[in-house]
């Protein structure tokens, strides 16, 4: 989860209470995913929500985290991914293009793309119009 990579916010025009961003080319990367910048509190009015385009490379994993006091929905556009889920990740789901995933918060999961050649691409909404800052990592537990 050490990765942040910016190329900036994307920037959004409007007024008067409509906002939008266009075909952002911007992304950042952060814990093994690609953001295409989409919107937030860091760039329109947001209190409660952020939206952005996520890329999990082929064969990448979104390492162990846990998302602190909001909700998540995604919607795969492209790929298969399996979620590892649980108190001790002992939980599995596999979802795939055309799929819609809701995780509550504080829900440790870990996530893979099942491909080693196609990008995963999700749209990703979250009640939390900051991000990144409130989620945090989970250490895997070990074996026995």
């Amino acid at each position: 989860m050490t990765e942040i990579l910016r190329s900036d916010v994307a920037a959004a025009e409007g007024r008067d209470g409509i906002f939008a961003v266009r075909a952002s080319g911007n992304v950042r990367g952060w814990n093994g995913i690609r953001y295409k910048s989409g919107l937030s509190e860091k760039n329109v009015n947001a209190k409660q929500l952020s939206m952005n385009v996520a890329t999990i490379p082929p064969g990448g994993v979104a390492a162990a985290h846990i998302h602190v006091g909001f909700e998540v929905m995604l919607y795969i556009l492209q790929g298969r991914v399996r979620h590892e889920y649980g108190p001790s990740l002992e939980f599995t789901i596999e979802n795939e293009a055309g799929d819609f995933i809701f995780i509550e918060p504080g829900v440790p999961h870990e996530v893979f793309n099942l491909s080693e050649t196609e990008p995963v691409v999700a749209v990703v909404a979250r009640s939390d119009a900051s991000e990144w800052e409130h989620i945090v990592p989970f250490a895997r537990p070990a074996k026995i």
